[in-house]
């Protein structure tokens, strides 16, 4: 299982970012933003499996990141990808790190995700 900190150590190695907490209320929810401007390339949340169509309500941790539309159907088809939850979901998608084995599983997607918003 992946946690958050393996993410967040990643992209402070890779991309000499640290994660950002914009929102008051929502203090596990933390953005990774490109380092010279606004946007950000992954969205780290705690919500509950059913927000993602998982007949649960245990907490999870997802990582939303964007994708390609042409790829968005093929990621959709494992296990652990999901339609991005609270982003545009022909654009995102969100990972559940719960179920991630390792970070080499997801790292290409980090990387598409950093170029794609650029």
């Amino acid at each position: 299982m992946l946690k958050r900190k393996d993410i967040f150590e990643y992209v402070k190695e890779r991309y000499d970012v640290k994660p950002d907490y914009p929102w008051e209320k929502s203090l596990n929810f933390a953005a990774l933003r490109h380092k010279n401007n606004e946007k950000w390339f992954g969205l780290i949340m705690d919500i509950t499996e059913d927000k993602l169509g998982i007949k649960s309500d245990r907490k999870i941790d997802i990582l939303n990141v964007k994708a390609r539309k042409e790829f968005i159907g093929s990621l959709r088809k494992n296990e652990n990808i999901y339609p991005a939850y609270h982003m545009d979901k022909n654009n995102w998608v969100s990972i559940v790190l719960d179920y991630t084995k390792d970070l080499d599983d997801i790292r290409d997607l980090i990387a598409e995700s950093y170029e794609l918003t650029t």
